[in-house]
Formats: C-alpha cells, sequence, structure tokens
C-alpha cells in the first residue's frame, strides 16, 4: 500500500485515471451547458446580496451609542417625550376643529335641503310648478355666493341633420342602408 496514494481519501488526481476525468469532464461540461446561466446568475445573486450586507453592517455603528445616550441622559428623554405628547394634543385639536366645522356645514346643508323641501311643498299646495319654483331659488342662491360669474349665452348652433331626417325610414342617411331578411321557411335543405 503506498503512501497517501491508494485509500479513497487520497483525492482524485491518481485513483481516477484517465477515464475517470474524461468521465467528470463530461459531467461538469454538460451540467455547465445545460444550466449554465442559471448558475452565473445565481453567482451574481449572491455576490450583490453579500456586498449589500457588508455595506449595510459598515454603515450601522457598533454598540448603539444612542441607546448609550439615553440612558446617561433621562432628561433628554423625557423632553422628547413631551414634544411628542404636545405635537399629538395639537394634531388632535386640529382634527377636532376640523371636525366641527365639517359637521356645520352638514347642518348648513340639511337646513337648505329642508327649506328647499318646504318651498317645493308649498308651491305644490299652491298649484304651481315646484321645479320652475326649485330653479328660481338656485339662482337667487348663485348671485350671492359668486358676484362674479356672468351667465353665458349659448351660440346660435345648426342642427346636426335636417328637419325631415328619420332614422327608421331609410332615406337621407348615406349609402348604408338596412332591409330585413325574406319570411318564411329558410332555403336550405
Amino acid at each position: 500500500m503506498e503512501i497517501g496514494g491508494g485509500g479513497p481519501a487520497a483525492g482524485p488526481g491518481p485513483a481516477l485515471g484517465r477515464g475517470g476525468l474524461e468521465a467528470l469532464q463530461h459531467t461538469v461540461g454538460s451540467v455547465l451547458s445545460s444550466y449554465g446561466w442559471y448558475i452565473l446568475l445565481a453567482a451574481v445573486a449572491v455576490y450583490v446580496l453579500v456586498q449589500k450586507v457588508s455595506r449595510g453592517l459598515a454603515a450601522r455603528p457598533s454598540g448603539r451609542p444612542g441607546a448609550a445616550e439615553a440612558a446617561e441622559e433621562p432628561d433628554v428623554v423625557v423632553r422628547r417625550q413631551e414634544a411628542l405628547a404636545a405635537a399629538r394634543l395639537r394634531m388632535q385639536e386640529e382634527l377636532n376643529a376640523q371636525a366641527e366645522r365639517y359637521k356645520e356645514k352638514q347642518k348648513q346643508l340639511e337646513e337648505e335641503k329642508r327649506r328647499q323641501k318646504i318651498a317645493m311643498w308649498e308651491s305644490m299646495q299652491e298649484g304651481k310648478s315646484y321645479k320652475g319654483n326649485l330653479k328660481l331659488n338656485q339662482q337667487e342662491v348663485e348671485p350671492g355666493a359668486s358676484a362674479s360669474t356672468v351667465p353665458k349665452s349659448k351660440p346660435n348652433k345648426k342642427p346636426l341633420r335636417g328637419g325631415g331626417y328619420n332614422p327608421l325610414s331609410g332615406e337621407g342617411g348615406g349609402t348604408c342602408s338596412w332591409r330585413p331578411g325574406r319570411r318564411g321557411p329558410s332555403a336550405g335543405g
């Protein structure tokens, strides 16, 4: 028995021989030809991942000095918490004020709707058209809201089709004319 040359743990060199080396090359070549791009992409992904992790670890300070400073100066922590509480209180007050304004606006809208319904009911009781009355009420409200708006008059437009146009008659409509199919049994048979 040779020293370091004959056992299974000796390595691929002398134990494989010529046929074993060719078989290994063939196996490795077929694996690379089949999965080469996947192996390359996996290697690049692992490389990028290692780079990101190493940057993250390098950028993070070790020992967490912020925690040590907070433990040393509790008055800083107390001031920060008080400022945070004051900011929350301010935001809550603003939110409450907005909710109050919204409720007030909703009440005004409901009151306006109620007035319109009452006016509509009264006009119906008098025998007048309630839609016309509603339009007049809206026109009265609009000038009070914005005096700068001026009603625009519509320009005189000519009609798109002539007055005698009837789509069901089949006349006057260009080259497309539809005619219904024959009545009766089908001609196949």
